[in-house]
């Protein structure tokens, strides 16, 4: 196979990943995903999976996994978040959720809420102590 070739293939993959990205929300399924790169289902699923190390499958629900992550530092409900980012039940959210960030939707949000409160309320904590050596911040005593 040529360079050029495939870097063509690779392209049509990309906007196939591409439109993962943009339509994670909706009920979209392989023939969608693969008919975006142009490709049978299988021939697409064999080549997306060598490029990127996963299945659209698995890329998709990491893509909503990750929505579902940026929401929860709000205080969105639950079941609002879950069907926000495309999910069809809140015990399959939970689940996947749970799986990939290794805590309930509900604890993360939890967590990101008690964070937010400590960095409003300590700012200085959350500065890399690289970035106050620096700046000579250390030896404040002000300095947290």
């Amino acid at each position: 196979m040529y360079p050029s070739s495939k870097v063509y293939l690779y392209r049509r993959v990309l906007n196939a990943k591409l439109f993962i990205e943009q339509h994670y929300a909706a009920n979209i399924n392989l023939n969608e995903i693969s008919g975006e790169a142009f490709f049978s289902k299988f021939h697409f699923l064999r080549i997306f999976k060598s490029a990127y190390g996963k299945t659209p499958h698995q890329y998709l629900t990491a893509v909503r996994i990750t929505q579902a992550k940026r929401l929860l530092q709000t205080p969105a409900p639950i079941v609002e978040v879950c069907f926000a980012v495309g999910f069809d039940s809140v015990s399959t959210f939970t689940m996947l959720f749970k799986r990939l960030a290794k805590q309930t939707p509900a604890l993360y949000q939890q967590t990101q809420a008690e964070r937010q409160r400590q960095l409003k309320n300590t700012p200085l904590k959350y500065i890399p102590n690289c970035f106050a050596e620096k700046n000579g911040w250390v030896n404040n005593r002000n300095f947290q």
